[in-house]
């Protein structure tokens, strides 16, 4: 009769050998966790910055009040004034950040506000110049923000610098003013002249 013989030394290493898998396979999981718990984290944070950005575009921006046509000679406007406010929903406006892009027949003009002093200059071919209707606090006068609901401020463009030399906008023309602030939210302004203007110094558009 045949008696195995078994070492104690032997199952030892077999016992050690296992172990030393078993704690790679913990290590290379914990890591693998900690790679997606990163990339999960960079994700989110991500996807939040986009949601924030996507949602200043939308609420961030001017509305219109009214659009008039002003200083009107040879049948033509000469000086288009809008009046604007915040938008429903939208954080302080930095006008004095916000870019007006003019397109009509003639073409298509980029505007900015032009400061001296933090005060607006007037508008000529290159800029726009901003003028308070309402402001409690001197917000729009000091730096051109509208900070407040009830704050109402009117943008002047010079229509016929604008458009180069002496061309005003023509009777029954047309064209648009894109206002676009900081937060990338877009305002469009149609403007439609009317087939007459004699006899008027002023019109609504």
């Amino acid at each position: 009769m045949l008696t195995e013989l078994t070492n104690d030394d032997d199952r030892g290493q077999v016992g050690i050998g296992t172990l030393i898998v078993f704690i790679a396979m913990v290590l290379v999981a914990a890591i693998a966790a900690g790679v997606l718990i990163n990339t999960a984290g960079f994700l989110q944070s991500s996807a939040e910055e986009t949601g924030q950005q996507s949602s200043d575009q939308v609420t961030n921006r001017l509305q219109l009040v009214n659009a008039v046509g002003e200083d009107i000679s040879n049948n033509g406007i000469q000086t288009v004034n809008l009046t604007v406010k915040r938008a429903p929903g939208a954080a302080n406006i930095d006008i004095g950040s916000t870019i007006a892009q003019w397109v009509d027949s003639s073409g298509s003009y980029d505007l900015t506000v032009d400061t001296d002093n933090n005060q607006p200059k007037l508008s000529d071919a290159d800029h726009f110049g901003v003028t308070e209707v309402q402001d409690d606090d001197g917000s729009i006068s000091d730096s051109q923000v509208l900070n407040d609901p009830s704050d109402r401020a009117r943008l002047e463009f010079s229509a016929e610098d604008i458009r180069g030399g002496s061309n005003p906008l023509p009777e029954g023309a047309t064209a648009t003013i894109r206002l676009n602030t900081q937060s990338g939210g877009t305002t469009t302004v149609r403007l439609v002249v009317p087939e007459t203007l004699s006899g008027n110094s002023a019109v609504s558009l």
